[in-house]
C-alpha cells in the first residue's frame, strides 16, 4: 500500500511560483507513475504526470510551459514546479500514483494511490 502526502501549498499572488512536494511511502516508488491533479469545480483534472524514471512527461495542454513535473527516486518524492501563476489555477491539487505504464494515464480513474490533497489559491 502506498502513502502519498502533498506539502508545499499555500497563497501566492498572479504571477508568482510555487513547487508542490509529494512524498511516497509504503511501497517501490520507482515503479510507478506519478501524476498531479487537481480538483475545479468538482471535476478532477489531469495536470501533468511522469513516469517512473522521470524521462518521459505529459501535460494538461494549456498548463505546457508553465508547469514542470519532476521526480527525485532516491527521495521517493515527485514535484510540481508552478510559474506565472493566474487565479483559474486556484484549486486543490492531488499527487497520485499507478503501477508503471508505457503512457501517462490522464483520467484520474488510472490512478490507484491518492494524496490528500492539498490547497493552492492564486490571489492577489
Amino acid at each position: 500500500q502506498v502513502q502519498l502526502v502533498e506539502f508545499g501549498g499555500g497563497l501566492v499572488q498572479p504571477g508568482g511560483s510555487l513547487t508542490l512536494s509529494c512524498v511516497a511511502s509504503g511501497g517501490t516508488f520507482t515503479i510507478y507513475n506519478m501524476a498531479w491533479f487537481r480538483q475545479v469545480a468538482g471535476e478532477r483534472e489531469f495536470v501533468a504526470g511522469t513516469t517512473w524514471s522521470g524521462g518521459t512527461t505529459y501535460y494538461k495542454d494549456s498548463l505546457r510551459g508553465r508547469f514542470n513535473v519532476s521526480r527525485d527516486n532516491a527521495k521517493n518524492t515527485v514535484y510540481l514546479q508552478m510559474n506565472s501563476l493566474k487565479p483559474e489555477d486556484t484549486a486543490v491539487y492531488y499527487c497520485a500514483a499507478r503501477e508503471y505504464s508505457y503512457l501517462i494515464k490522464t483520467s484520474f480513474r488510472e490512478y490507484e494511490y491518492w494524496g490528500q490533497g492539498i490547497q493552492v489559491t492564486v490571489s492577489s
